[in-house]
């Protein structure tokens, strides 16, 4: 039987984990490939991901600190007599909103380090201590310095919703970074680490070598648990839960193709194991209000997040003054990359969605106020309850109250209501909100049904129209005509075809049409 070790909840600092019998996932070949290839390097991942510890953990490696890696894969590839002095700054803390607060914050990050490393800063701008910080390092201690920025955007992202306020800091975070162009001869390694990836121009003033390795394949599982360590390391706290129920909820994260490992996010697995429970850890952690407010201002067909195709160049740019909405959703972890195709060369598409039951369920729950639903928890046991009893009279009765109780304001002052998924969107959310089995899109050989439910056994396969658009009557009739049930067929399971027609001016469903297939 594995033994059981402590659980590193909320642990950054890679001393105290491995001097206090906790669980570690060896990142060190990782790292021993990154700072062979040298240089300077910034890679993105969501928050909870580890990026902290990651840091510390190359700090430790550059001082020297050999007994902190007993055990580990590097411990016999490093070279232990070579030290090198380590500059760490950390913008994790505290929230900065303007300019002067932020130079405030930064300069103490100098002193404290110039303290540490036992260097005296005589310049009083904050690019000259910052180079002379990095210039006496390197003088005093023998060997170039080591620069690690920890979470380098969150002073930006702290002010996003407020431009002005969200560009003066970008201003004060460009004048420290711009340091790091001309300071490659004192240095020997750079990495930052951040939740988004704003643009070179904006933020770098020139730093063209810094290597983007966020979606680079060899170092996809750099941070987060793969199934393997989940079934090795932390073997021993699996006994009791589900091991498929945990891969469903929690894994998925994925930056790269097909053939790289998908992971889980630390934080949600340390605190399953902790309490025993199933429940939205990450999400409910620190989900921004502004991610919610921006999906819902831009009327984002909420069923098409399952399945959002995207270029490489668009995902990768942030700004103050322009974000993409995947761009958004993929760097703060909301959606993971699910496929990588190269249809032309050199042209990149990638398919974005959620990586987890988690993510889609508690996601769907927040927007679900945005389509103008007041979403509660008596509204997801009543949906709930009707599905147990596979009650399809009282499932249009519930809808038809769920469109009902939509207030009529709403509709006037929220142009989402314009698009024509918004129906389907709510039909979408509500599912989706209850933390159910949903294809979207789903294909047939004779096309794409709009939405198909797995549970308790039973399969419920929707199309949906408006009936401003098409005659009344052919969303079951669609079903039919299309074969979209056939490729459920042969299970032995209840087949519920479901055509729901909604009319705009009615602001309504007028039209719920059931015919179940019978079990073959």
């Amino acid at each position: 039987m594995p033994q059981k070790r402590n659980l590193p909840i909320g642990i950054q600092a890679f001393d105290k984990l491995r001097r206090g019998g906790h669980y570690y996932v060896d990142k060190t070949p990782h790292l021993l490939r990154l700072v062979s290839e040298g240089g300077y390097f910034f890679l993105s991942r969501p928050r909870r991901f580890g990026k902290s510890l990651l840091l510390d953990t190359l700090k430790c490696l550059f001082e020297g600190r050999q007994d902190l890696f007993e055990g580990l894969f590097i411990l016999e590839q490093w070279d232990w007599q070579v030290r090198h002095p380590v500059i760490r700054l950390s913008f994790a803390d505290g929230v900065l909103t303007t300019r002067e607060t932020l130079d405030v914050h930064i300069d103490e990050l100098l002193r404290a380090e110039a303290s540490r490393l036992e260097v005296a800063l005589t310049n009083t701008s904050i690019p000259g201590r910052f180079r002379e910080l990095i210039q006496q390092a390197h003088a005093v201690h023998g060997q170039r310095a080591v620069v690690l920025i920890d979470e380098y955007d969150k002073p930006i992202l702290d002010n996003i919703t407020e431009p002005e306020r969200a560009r003066a800091v970008r201003e004060g975070l460009k004048n420290l970074y711009s340091v790091l162009k001309d300071a490659d001869p004192h240095l020997r390694f750079c990495l930052l680490t951040g939740v988004s990836k704003f643009s070179k121009v904006s933020l770098f003033s020139g730093l063209n070598n810094l290597n983007d390795i966020t979606l680079d394949e060899p170092y996809a599982d750099i941070c987060g648990y793969t199934d393997h360590d989940v079934d090795t390391v932390f073997a021993a706290e699996l006994p009791g839960l589900d091991r498929a129920e945990i891969r469903d909820w929690y894994n998925g994260y994925r930056w790269g193709g097909a053939d790289t490992p998908s992971v889980y996010n630390p934080f949600d697995l340390l605190l399953l194991f902790q309490k025993r429970r199933f429940a939205p850890y990450w999400f409910e952690s620190a989900t921004p209000t502004f991610l919610v407010d921006l999906l819902s201002e831009r009327g984002v067909f909420t069923p098409r997040l399952e399945a959002m195709q995207t270029e490489a160049e668009l995902l990768g740019r942030f700004d103050v003054d322009g974000i993409a909405t995947e761009a958004l959703l993929f760097q703060t972890g909301y959606l993971t990359v699910h496929a990588v195709e190269e249809p032309m060369t050199g042209y990149w598409l990638y398919t974005l969605g959620y990586p987890n039951r988690e993510v889609e369920s508690s996601l769907n729950q927040a927007l679900l106020p945005a389509l103008g639903v007041p979403e509660s928890p008596r509204q997801r046991l009543s949906l709930f309850r009707i599905l147990q009893a596979h009650d399809l009279d009282a499932l249009e009765v519930h809808f038809k109250a769920l469109f009902a109780s939509l207030p009529h304001d709403w509709y006037r002052n929220n142009p989402i209501a314009r698009y024509e998924g918004h129906y389907a969107s709510v039909f979408y959310s509500h599912f989706a909100a209850l933390g159910l089995r949903i294809s979207v899109e789903d294909s047939s050989h004779m096309g794409k049904v709009d939405m198909a439910v797995e549970f308790g056994g039973h399969v419920y396969v929707f199309e949906f129209k408006v009936v401003e658009q098409v005659p009344q009557g052919r969303a079951l009739q669609q079903i039919k005509d299309k074969g979209y049930a056939d490729k459920y067929r042969g299970r032995g399971q209840p087949i519920h075809l479901i055509g729901v027609e909604f009319s705009r001016v009615q602001r309504q469903v007028v039209a719920f049409e059931v015919e179940t297939v019978p079990v073959t």
